[in-house]
């Protein structure tokens, strides 16, 4: 397994660790998932992110080019701030989900690591006339929670400044860090890109806060499930369009049907018709009745028993105090306002659709 540069820290902070993504990582420490996730929705969370994935596009027509390659607004994307997109295939599936910020002349991206390797390769073949350069020596932390801005502040004074998708670079004692508004976990915070040599000391620096906890792989799951947020692999894959996965606002309207710039990305043909005619299942939220999680691959069906859907995320949420899932429901029965259920070992657990984020999103926006 391949190691972060925070991997001994971890181990020396008492994290359970097992592999992610052909990473060693730690999926909780000593405070157990539960209490690590209301640490994070009450306080500051500090999560090592370190096996994503950081590319930086080079070139002279690099926003031209990536706008060919993703269904979303490259060209009107201010200086300085950063947007969600998605790899898309000609059958209109999607091959990963990322963010990447406008730096001017570079453009910076943040990749899964699941899949890095094959999207490093896809944008060094699609993007012939530009350099791609992958990041191997920086490490990426995730500062999150309703009290992260007010500590980094101690740190990076002119970050507190910063709005939700901002996207820029800072000092702290002499090194150069790249810093992002932003998270998974549905609270206000950034993400951090730290030469690997400094990234113990700066992780250090931040835990020497009363605020401030590790967390590990399974609250930040539990989190970015609260904030209605999908996992790569789960509740998107190459099986899913943009559409089906609710994800319908991160094609902005000017590569829409009509659009200044529709179309011209791979599947376009496929996914822009969805937004007029409606895709054949959707991506929805939904309570779970009792105690009991619902887990991944879970029929939902109707009264009858007949299969409407499948669950793709799901488990109990400690913010609400119940069990939550993620899944995919055919159109018609939704429309129809059938009665659902999630069908686990033969029983019928009853589910109520609900909106998401199923725990509201405290982004600044300034």
């Amino acid at each position: 397994m391949k190691r972060t540069a925070l991997c001994d820290l971890h181990i020396a902070s008492g994290a359970r660790m097992v592999e992610f993504a052909g990473y060693e990582m730690p999926v909780q420490y000593p405070l157990g998932v539960m209490k690590e996730h209301l640490w994070t929705r009450e306080n500051v969370g500090l999560f090592d992110v370190s096996h994503m994935g950081q590319v930086i596009l080079r070139g002279k027509n690099v926003k031209s080019a990536l706008e060919s390659i993703l269904p979303v607004d490259v060209l009107s994307l201010a200086e300085g701030t950063q947007r969600y997109g998605m790899f898309t295939t000609k059958e209109g599936g999607i091959t990963d989900d990322l963010m990447f910020a406008n730096w001017g002349d570079e453009i910076f991206m943040v990749v899964n690591a699941g899949c890095k390797e094959q999207d490093f390769a896809y944008l060094k073949a699609s993007l012939v006339d530009c350099d791609v350069s992958v990041i191997e020596d920086r490490s990426l932390l995730a500062i999150q929670g309703p009290k992260a801005r007010e500590v980094f502040a101690r740190m990076v004074p002119d970050a507190v400044k910063m709005t939700f998708m901002q996207s820029l670079k800072f000092e702290w004692q002499g090194i150069e860090l790249w810093v992002s508004c932003s998270g998974y976990t549905g609270e206000d915070g950034y993400e951090v890109s730290v030469p690997n040599d400094h990234a113990e000391a700066f992780a250090n620096a931040l835990l020497a806060f009363d605020e401030v906890e590790w967390i590990g792989l399974g609250a930040r799951d539990s989190l970015r499930l609260e904030a209605g947020l999908c996992l790569y692999g789960h509740d998107i894959d190459t099986t899913t369009t943009p559409i089906e996965a609710s994800l319908n606002w991160a094609i902005q309207k000017v590569r829409r049907f009509d659009g200044e710039r529709a179309g011209g990305f791979p599947g376009a043909d496929i996914i822009l018709p969805q937004f007029v005619n409606k895709a054949a299942r959707k991506r929805v939220g939904f309570l779970v009745e009792g105690r009991a999680p619902v887990r991944e691959g879970a029929e939902i069906v109707d009264a009858t028993g007949q299969v409407k859907g499948v669950v793709t995320s799901g488990g109990f949420s400690p913010t609400l105090s119940q069990p939550i899932v993620m899944a995919y429901v055919s159109t018609p029965a939704l429309d129809a306002g059938e009665s659902l259920f999630a069908n686990v070992r033969g029983k019928s657990i009853p589910l109520t659709l609900a909106a998401m984020p199923f725990v509201a999103s405290r982004y600044y926006r300034g």
